[in-house]
């Protein structure tokens, strides 16, 4: 295949503290990858509320392309994903109305609690939906900003979410993508609709969004007026799977059906594949997530507090000069094993005004050793995250209809090989890392897809695995991780 002939399709990856622009070609069963722009996504606190910076994202879309038509590249279409919940308020002009909150944003604590004793029980909420309740999902940011007498409520026409949203601002035209949809505790997944009743519930119905699509669907071309901006031409914009969990679950480099996957970000998202909705009353009591999988499975996974902590104590460290991630894994390395435990999830570490206080708070109320050092700190966030995860794996176990033999890591938290060694030491399973692009890889071969050039889910995996080294770890000190997994449980605490 010649160079003028190569079919190659941009991902806008755009995560919750960073952005990406990579492009991504087929050649000879192998995704090449070349960055184009990297990109800071920072939240804007204003007046006590926390907010993402919408017209940044877009005009770092723009330059990416700028950058492209500069070097000469010919790409067929783009596709957008970032994180869950969080959406953008349009009026009937077609405006956004305002800059859209992010999900840190404080004002959705309690704010479930609220809606089950005001609107509808927290059980029958789960049941219509599958998903995981937490305070910041888009249900409960809309009864919030409906109990506040928001103005910006009566004023809006249309919600979208923020790849859809990214999307219409470049193409003019307005979607709902069924994965970021279904992360908003506001979709039937059997019907694969909004629920009315909920939507009731926040005085809004299924004319407030646009039309459901699914992954792989063409929105529109680039409009006028970025291709004014940026000299491209008739470049497609695709819906891909716009949740970028589902992008990156989709590039999991399995060989069968019988493994898990850690989707490590400044999230961490375990969970299994499954063909059907799985809501029953041990979902409801672990409270494990159905979220849309870019072929039409089913995410039945948990949303754990990932890489957050070491990046907000990582930006407290900075204050005394710069500090890489390598020198916090090493001087992590160098501390004492298994001195103290955390619970990531706990809600103390949700938004705190420090990281690193915290920790140290969390470990003094529950009677252990306060971690002092960035090492001791670091030590105490990698071990207790490796004992999470061993804690949920054992719960999607009992859930799975198979035995889980293997757990795939992917995203940038793969690139963390002491994490990984913790993993597979906690969990007692080989653990398979990468790749750590996993969700622009997941976005680019669903673009791929939409082209014609891939048929499905299989070969889409089978070029993931043409295309990276995966790692692997296998586990070590089985007996001595398990007797630390008790004391983990002792002190796992909901503060």
């Amino acid at each position: 295949m010649s160079e003028n002939t190569k079919t190659t399709f941009l991902a806008i990856d755009l995560g919750a503290s960073s952005g990406r622009a990579i492009l991504g070609t087929i050649v000879d069963g192998i995704l090449e990858l070349k960055e184009i722009n990297r990109f800071s996504n920072p939240i804007l606190e204003i007046n006590g509320r926390l907010y993402w910076n919408l017209f940044h994202l877009y005009d770092e879309i723009i330059k990416s392309l700028k950058l492209i038509k500069a070097d000469e590249i010919n790409i067929s279409s783009l596709g957008i994903d970032t994180w869950g919940v969080d959406f953008v308020c349009f009026g009937k002009d077609g405006e956004p109305l305002r800059m859209p909150y992010s999900y840190r944003d404080t004002h959705t604590f309690g704010a479930p609690e609220r809606f089950f004793k005001n609107k509808m029980p927290k059980e029958e909420v789960y049941k219509k939906t599958g998903i995981q309740i937490m305070n910041f999902n888009t249900l409960f940011q809309l009864s919030t900003q409906l109990e506040e007498e928001n103005s910006i409520y009566t004023a809006t026409d249309k919600i979208l979410f923020m790849p859809d949203a990214l999307s219409y601002l470049l193409s003019g035209k307005m979607v709902t993508e069924y994965t970021i949809a279904s992360t908003s505790q506001m979709i039937n997944p059997f019907i694969r609709q909004f629920d009315e009743s909920l939507l009731n519930a926040v005085k809004l119905t299924p004319d407030h969004f646009a039309p459901i699509v699914f992954s792989g669907t063409e929105i529109g071309k680039l409009s006028h007026s970025v291709k004014k901006q940026t000299g491209m031409g008739d470049i497609s914009v695709i819906a891909v799977a716009g949740h970028d969990t589902g992008s990156a679950v989709l590039a999991t480099p399995a060989v069968n059906e019988n493994f898990a996957y850690l989707s490590s970000g400044t999230w961490s998202l375990m969970g299994i594949e499954s063909a059907e909705p799985v809501i029953n009353e041990e979902t409801y009591a672990l409270n494990f997530t159905n979220e849309g999988g870019a072929d039409g499975s089913v995410r039945l996974l948990k949303n754990i507090c990932g890489m957050w902590l070491i990046e907000q104590c990582k930006k407290e460290w900075e204050k005394e000069g710069t500090v890489t991630f390598t020198e916090i894994v090493q001087a992590a390395n160098e501390a004492s094993p298994f001195r103290c435990f955390i619970n990531p999830d706990s809600p103390s570490f949700a938004s705190p005004a420090s990281m690193t206080a915290a920790i140290k708070e969390y470990c003094r109320v529950t009677g252990q050793p306060v971690p002092e050092t960035m090492g001791e700190i670091a030590r105490c966030i990698y071990e207790s995250l490796a004992f999470r995860y061993k804690q949920v794996l054992s719960n999607l176990q009992k859930l799975a209809t198979f035995p889980i033999e293997t757990l795939h890591i992917i995203g940038g938290g793969a690139q963390n090989k002491m994490l990984n060694q913790f993993t597979a030491n906690a969990v007692g399973k080989t653990v398979l890392a990468g790749p750590s692009e996993a969700t622009a890889m997941g976005n680019i071969l669903l673009q791929a897809k939409a082209a014609g050039l891939v048929k499905d889910k299989k070969e889409i995996r089978r070029i993931i695995r043409n295309s990276v080294e995966l790692e692997m770890f296998d586990p070590e000190e089985t007996a001595l991780w398990e007797l630390n997994y008790n004391k983990y449980l002792a002190f796992y605490k909901e503060i």
